[in-house]
């Protein structure tokens, strides 16, 4: 009988897991890759024909999970939870219930009174309120069409006149916020362009077996970056003045990605940036009260009495 060798060369690695040989190149990086996981050695100093070891005494990764990441975890879920993003929630709480599971008892006994005190005090408040309705199905295929690049057939209740339409769409993404809306390219011959559907206004999608192709040009970020909100307006030159009093608060802020903070010697700070969506701005601002005044555009409060009529597709 022959001795245990410990160890694997690259040569065990370019032929003992896969069907077909691998290049030596290829080895090379699998074994880098366990590198950046866990710390390795030579099993054989002084031999040839090195082989490789993960170093002993540390070959359980778990043992590095700290209190804090469970911690943000469990926050994230909590999160999710408080959008009524149900199955977002859930697929977090199941990662971290894996987590769990894999700990031993002795390192999950260290780290429990941390992970407590920690989620006790970093607990998130259940705000108040309506919240959007997510149908849990919907958001699955929805997703399951992202990821597969395949059509979507919805039936979507407009929002405003409540007429209730069939519609095959391209769905790119997701946003999140006050209200939770699907991306997606609209193929009726009427519209062939991006739009946003409301996700509770979506009652039923059918997961289509034609598939499309993204849009090598189409950006999510830069598509969020066109608007303040979710309302799709032509983008326009935006300046508010904060007052002195509140310029600290406002700093804090990021009202947009491309915002620009200007300091003024009165101690008032101005904020531009350039975006469509005057209603949601106008949301926004009215939480400022006194502190905060609209330079540009000159005719901003008319755009938002004509954008109240705003109607999503």
């Amino acid at each position: 009988m022959h001795g245990l060798v410990e160890g694997l060369t690259l040569d065990d690695i370019r032929t003992r897991y896969t069907d077909k040989p691998l290049s030596r190149r290829t080895a090379e990086r699998l074994r880098d890759a366990v590198e950046r996981l866990y710390p390795i050695e030579h099993a054989n100093p002084g031999e040839s024909r090195k082989r490789w070891r993960i170093r002993r005494g540390t070959s359980e990764p778990m043992a590095n999970i700290t209190a804090h990441e469970l911690a943000d975890l469990e926050m994230a879920a909590t999160l999710y939870r408080r959008e009524n993003l149900q199955v977002h929630a859930r697929n977090v709480e199941k990662v971290a219930a894996k987590l769990r599971a894999q700990l031993k008892h002795p390192v999950m006994a260290r780290i429990a009174p941390d992970l407590e005190a920690l989620t006790e005090a970093e607990g998130i408040a259940v705000r108040p309120g309506p919240k959007p309705r997510i149908d849990a199905e919907i958001i699955s295929v929805l997703r399951q069409a992202v990821v597969a690049c395949r059509k979507v057939r919805i039936h979507y209740r407009a929002r405003g006149t409540g007429a209730l339409s069939r519609q095959i769409v391209c769905p790119y993404g997701f946003l999140y916020g006050n209200r939770h809306y699907l991306v997606a390219f609209s193929m009726s011959t009427a519209v062939r362009d991006y739009r946003l559907y409301s996700l509770p206004n979506i009652e039923r999608a059918e997961l289509l077996s034609y598939p499309f192709k993204r849009a090598n040009e189409f950006s999510l970020q830069s598509f969020v970056n066109r608007s303040f909100g979710v309302f799709r307006e032509k983008p326009f030159e935006v300046v508010w003045r904060f007052s002195p009093q509140a310029t600290a608060d406002a700093r804090t802020f990021l009202f947009h990605p491309d915002q620009q903070f200007v300091p003024q010697k009165n101690g008032s700070l101005l904020v531009r940036f350039t975006a469509g969506g005057a209603l949601e701005m106008a949301w926004h601002l009215y939480t400022w009260g006194k502190h905060v005044r609209v330079l540009k555009p000159k005719d901003f409060w008319a755009r938002v009495r004509r954008s109240q009529s705003h109607v999503l597709p």
